[in-house]
Parts: structure tokens; sequence; C-alpha cells
């Protein structure tokens, strides 16, 4: 349902587009790790998975399984909540390992949060937590990186302010774009793992900034 709803809800408040370096379906169970900036760009995320066959599980803040309405669908759809500096945050990824496991696609966003910072503007990812490169230990999983850009135009700042854009985004149709990488078996060591996702999400967020006009710097 929810990436239903954002396939169908992304094209009516922006131009989204979808590039991939590689064609066919994806390996069962594979992990996508993706940037994240904006309340907005996991649907620009589903909406793009959707378009190429992938109907993920997401990890995600457990705050909005408190959230009405759409806290029951993630729970029936079985979405994974993340209680982050709890005694639970080891459950998350131990719940995506086995999902993972079962063949299911996973979505994690390991940079642990939104920036703080008000302007529209894209940027590099942040450094990344060790979520990823332990859950694809975990689970013996390849890891597909997505770099999404163009999300902050329709929501950042204040409150008022990502409403506003929201509210206003049909009429100015801001760029969307999504970037697919090559999927990588991340290497041993939760160290070297994180690196090795960092670099490559990063490189697919450049290919996606560029695509928008965004600034995305050298590589």
């Amino acid at each position: 349902m929810l990436s239903r709803a954002a396939a169908a809800l992304v094209p009516l408040s922006g131009r989204l587009t979808v590039t991939r370096e590689t064609d066919g379906p994806f390996a069962a169970g594979s992990v996508f790790v993706a940037n994240h900036d904006s309340l907005a760009d996991p649907a620009l995320v589903l909406a793009a998975l959707r378009g190429v066959g992938v109907t993920p599980v997401v990890l995600a803040t457990a705050g909005l399984w408190r959230t009405p309405v759409l806290g029951r669908v993630l729970a029936e759809e079985g979405h994974i909540p993340v209680h982050r500096g709890s005694a639970r945050a080891a459950d998350a990824l131990e719940a995506a390992a086995e999902a993972v496991r079962s063949g299911r696609h996973v979505l994690i966003y390991p940079e642990g949060g939104l920036p703080r910072r008000g302007d529209a503007a894209s940027a590099a990812p942040r450094p990344f937590r060790t979520g990823p490169a332990r859950l694809a230990a975990a689970a013996r999983a390849p890891v597909v990186p997505v770099g999404q850009a163009g999300a902050r135009r329709l929501a950042s700042g204040s409150v008022a302010k990502q409403l506003a854009g929201v509210l206003t985004a049909s009429l100015r149709r801001p760029r969307l774009h999504v970037h697919i990488g090559s999927p990588l078996y991340l290497p041993a060591g939760a160290s070297s793992g994180t690196e090795a996702a960092h670099r490559a999400v990063t490189a697919a967020w450049r290919r996606a900034a560029r695509a928008v006009g965004e600034p995305a710097g050298a590589g």
C-alpha cells in the first residue's frame, strides 16, 4: 500500500525520473541503502523502487507507528520500527535480517535522522551508522545503493515551510530524481563495510543531484 500510494502521489507533486545501472530483477533479499535528507524522500524512493518491481520492507523511526492510520498500515505491512537510543534498537536489525533471509527486500536509511538545516539544496550523504554493514553481513545479502535528490524542494526547513512546499508542489513541479546503483557485496567488518556503503550511496546521490541540476562535487 505504501509503495502504491507513493507511486500515485509523487508524480502529482513533481517530475520524478529514475535511472539504474543494471537491468533485470534484483536478487531476492537485497538490502537497499538510501540517503535521507527530507521527510519527502522515502516517497520518492518507494515510487522509484516500485517502478523497477521492488516493494521493500522499510526500517523507519518507531515514532511513525504512533501516527493514526499510518501506524496501522506500517504494522500490517510488516515494516520495521527502529527504537533509536533504546535497548530495543538491536531488534530492528534482527527483524530486518529475518526478512532478508525470507527473500524480502529491505530499505534502510543509515544516516540516523535528517540534517539540521533549512535550505532546500541537496547535499552529500552524512556519515553512516553501521546498520547496513551489519545487516548485510548477518544475512549474507547484496547491498543496492540508492541516491535521491530533489526531495528537499518538496519538504525542508520549518514545519510551516515544509507544509507550504507540499501544498505548492503541484504548481511548482520540482525536478526529482532517484538513481539505483549496481548491487555489491560489502567487505567484511563493520567499519570497512560502512565506508563502502557510504561511498556507493554517495556516488548514486551524485548521479541524482546532477540529474536535477544540483552541485554534486567531484567523483
